[in-house]
């Protein structure tokens, strides 16, 4: 691919089913060639959509005494949430190491739209919120986010089980209690080559699927199977979508985890971005789906739970930090 596709998904939200299955066929397409795509006409509202983004811009210009208050290390090793310093991370061994800081939380039982009466046994809440002036509103405007993509993400999981020729209500059990974490990031405009370094180096995301909220900057890149390097620029009132490592372990390299990365070294501005990053319930057994193992398509990934695949994932991770 030279480009990244654009799928109206306003057809997920139709009563008509043959418009939700036409949706899944070109779903199915992308998913399965290029692993990304831009999202339009998603519902989720202009001032909540921006509401991350002012809030982010609160956070990482509070004193770094503050920021690291919530500090990641002050959390386990296979937890992934707080704060994450500036330059901390050399994913791919450049000569400087990767140009960000950010901050990352996930799911809470009491801020979710569908929960149900009764909270879940195995349900966790690691999240540490920053205080400080001008945060006062931070995590309430990060929800009012955030409720909004878990609504929308339990809808498109719904297309994407009909993509893969699954009923349509099949992971709707798995996400009741979904991995559903969220990241604030900000990227410094970098002043050397992308040889010698980068926002974020070369990676794939750990859970089904992501929804990315970028600003006008740019900066995202995403890798073909030629080995070229594909922009994937701001588009108004998109989100740009990409399948992650758990979608693709279930679906037994059906659906493809993209490798992409951020280069910030041509704005010569700050880039601000709001991945949100949708899995099942973290006691789901990744086991290849029904329709993509056979006997002429063997299962290639060894069986876990999600919960011990995203713990082994942020582990390894954390471990490329520069102390």
């Amino acid at each position: 691919f030279d480009h990244i596709p654009i799928l109206d998904i306003s057809r997920m939200w139709s009563d008509d089913f043959e418009e939700r299955k036409s949706l899944s066929t070109e779903l199915r397409e992308v998913c399965s060639k290029v692993g990304f795509f831009y999202a339009k006409n998603h519902g989720v509202p202009k001032e909540i959509a921006s509401g991350p983004f002012r809030q982010a811009r609160n956070f990482f210009s509070q004193p770094m005494e503050k920021k690291m208050e919530v500090y990641t290390g002050l959390l386990p090793e296979n937890c992934y949430y707080g704060y994450h310093p500036l330059a901390e991370y050399n994913m791919n061994g450049k000569k400087y190491n990767d140009l960000y800081e950010a901050f990352n939380f996930g799911y809470e039982f009491e801020e979710d739209p569908e929960k149900p009466t009764e909270k879940p046994d195995h349900y966790e809440n690691s999240n540490m919120w920053p205080t400080g002036k001008g945060l006062e509103n931070f995590k309430k405007e990060i929800f009012d986010y955030h409720r909004h993509l878990l609504t929308l993400s339990r809808r498109l999981i719904r297309i994407m089980a009909l993509a893969l020729d699954l009923p349509e209500d099949y992971f709707d059990e798995a996400v009741k209690f979904p991995a559903a974490g969220m990241r604030l990031v900000h990227y410094p405009p970098q002043k050397v080559d992308a040889d010698e370094q980068v926002g974020i180096g070369a990676h794939t995301d750990f859970e089904c699927f992501t929804l990315v909220n970028q600003d006008m900057v740019g900066g995202l890149e995403v890798l073909n199977k030629s080995g070229n390097w594909v922009k994937a620029p701001y588009i108004e009132d998109t989100f740009v979508v990409n399948v992650a490592d758990c979608l693709m372990r279930l679906t037994n390299d059906t659906f493809v985890s993209t490798v992409h990365r951020v280069v910030n070294n041509t704005s010569g501005t700050d880039r601000y971005s709001c991945p949100f990053f949708f899995g099942v319930d973290k006691r789901y057994v990744l086991n290849p789906l029904p329709t993509c193992v056979s006997s002429e398509k063997p299962a290639k990934y060894p069986v876990t739970t999600c919960g011990e695949y995203l713990a082994w994932r942020a582990s390894l991770s954390k471990a490329r930090r520069q102390k």
